[in-house]
């Protein structure tokens, strides 16, 4: 290996190290702060996820620039990266909707998990216990042990009925 790539490769590791420094920091910073103002294990999950996908491109930032990648390749790259993006969330504009019917049920929604719920349709109702709430879908457990997962979108659409609410629950 030459002396530059011996360099850069020096200078990789040692952002990778600093990077994983930072986010073993971050990771306990955020789990006492989102602890401190009772924020459920999921919304704790998922912040957490946030953050570390941040922490991974500002990684793969740092280690192009320190590998000489010209910016005009990057940045060409990423808008290329995007427009593929946009058009797939295009092409699927459930998928769009369900995320951000996931981010509304995340963020401003009274649903919590463990809460006993009904959801109200007019052909059918569905009754059980809120298992797991993801970007994409609500899974409820029903009584006979049948678990049910539900897109964030049709959930959000629907009248639902909290019919026992549960404690805040701690978990590491």
């Amino acid at each position: 290996m030459t002396e530059p790539n011996l360099i850069k490769a020096i200078e990789t590791v040692v952002v990778i190290l600093i990077l994983l420094a930072a986010n073993l920091f971050t990771r306990n910073v955020v789990k006492n702060i989102l602890k401190r103002f009772a924020f459920e294990f999921q919304r704790r999950k998922i912040t957490m996820k946030l953050i570390n996908i941040l922490i991974f491109v500002l990684a793969v930032v740092v280690i192009a620039a320190i590998w000489g990648v010209n910016q005009s390749q990057l940045i060409l790259f990423i808008s290329s990266f995007l427009t593929v993006l946009g058009i797939a969330f295009f092409a699927q504009w459930s998928l769009l909707a369900n995320v951000t019917a996931g981010l509304i049920l995340f963020l401003n929604h009274p649903l919590r998990l463990g809460d006993r719920i009904r959801i109200m349709d007019k052909d059918y109702n569905i009754e059980g216990r809120v298992d797991d709430i993801t970007y994409f879908f609500l899974h409820i457990r029903m009584d006979n042990g049948e678990k049910i997962t539900i897109p964030n979108s049709v959930v959000i659409q629907k009248t639902i009925s909290i019919m026992a609410k549960t404690e805040n629950q701690v978990k590491p």
